[in-house]
């Protein structure tokens, strides 16, 4: 019982599961628990976890987190503290994902902990026609130009790997997620299928892939406990068409062309009506599938959730395989 973890973003929904197993874990002494708002898990009935209040917009937070981080003997830092949806309130986002995260590493590299790990999403290789079937993690983190929930990720990813580069006492682990989809999980995924109908682009019908909340869950704990380092996709077992999941779903597909319905998206959006930005359709249009296989490998990540199975989770639908499967994935 002698780690000492903190974590960023610990309201988030990855945040407060990585709290719950961390409390669970007997080598695990002390969880500190950094945001804006004291996360629910406290509630809950924690013991080891501490709140502190951080705001990582704040000009001059580095310097009060490499305190803490010294002071609190912390040997691992999970930064998580990143958007799950786009907000319109962009400029306050780009100062919560790229400059608190500069922040973030501006303390780290004063307190220098063993281990960084930083939570971040497949989609920061953009959708676009080149891409091969699977992207491994040596593909270029390419974005989206018009995106900016997604480009500050990127941007995010771009400054942990100079802090590796520059600070080599520090591990640097990168987890690139798939799509999380889930019965609790909210995010900009959950938000769109969660609709009625959804709009097909004209000629284009691409493989998508989601990764259960529970074993994305699971992934993000087994990177607290493995001393790898590297940036790494967490990716669900399976892909599907994108028609396919809609059908699945038993959500109406709207088959648009794509300069009609990109019109109509950035009118929903900038109205607030719709959720989902316009550089959403790219990724119903062009293929953005990670590969997995360095995960399984060096982390000993492999998704024990269908990628059926997750998207019947999501509904709240109980398959008829579904004790076996509910076995296996707890296993």
């Amino acid at each position: 019982m002698s780690r000492v973890v903190a974590i960023t973003g610990a309201c988030t929904y990855l945040g407060t599961e990585l709290i719950r197993r961390l409390e669970e874990d007997r080598r695990y002494a002390k969880v500190l628990l950094l945001d804006v708002r004291e996360p629910a898990a406290l509630a809950e009935g924690a013991t080891k976890a501490r709140f502190f209040p951080i705001d990582l917009t704040q000009p001059t937070i580095d310097a009060e987190i490499a305190t803490l981080l010294d002071r609190e003997g912390v040997d691992t830092l999970v930064h998580g503290a990143f958007l799950a949806h786009p907000s319109h309130a962009s400029e306050w986002a780009h100062e919560l994902e790229d400059v608190g995260t500069m922040h973030v590493l501006n303390a780290c590299a004063a307190a220098r902990p063993a281990r960084f790990i930083m939570v971040s999403t497949t989609m920061a290789y953009g959708a676009h026609p080149s891409n091969p079937n699977f992207l491994d993690e040596t593909a270029e983190l390419r974005g989206h130009k018009d995106s900016r929930f997604i480009n500050d990720k990127v941007r995010a990813e771009k400054q942990a790997f100079r802090f590796a580069r520059e600070n080599p006492a520090t591990r640097v682990t990168t987890l690139r997620f798939a799509p999380i989809l889930g019965p609790t999980v909210s995010n900009l995924f959950t938000r769109f299928f969660s609709r009625p109908g959804a709009p097909v682009m004209a000629g284009h019908d691409p493989l998508l892939q989601f990764v259960h909340e529970s074993d994305a869950a699971w992934a993000l704990k087994l990177a607290v406990d493995t001393d790898v380092d590297g940036p790494f996709n967490i990716v669900g077992k399976g892909v599907l068409p994108y028609t396919t999941v809609l059908a699945l779903m038993g959500r109406v597909p709207v088959p648009l062309p794509y300069l009609v319905a990109r019109q109509l998206s950035k009118a929903l959006w900038a109205t607030q009506v719709f959720s989902s930005p316009p550089s959403l359709l790219d990724y119903l249009m062009y293929v953005c599938v990670a590969d997995g296989a360095r995960a399984k490998k060096e982390l000993g990540f492999s998704a024990r959730f269908s990628i059926k199975r997750t998207i019947l989770d999501f509904l709240g639908v109980q398959p008829e395989d579904g004790a076996t499967d509910v076995a296996r994935a707890q296993g």
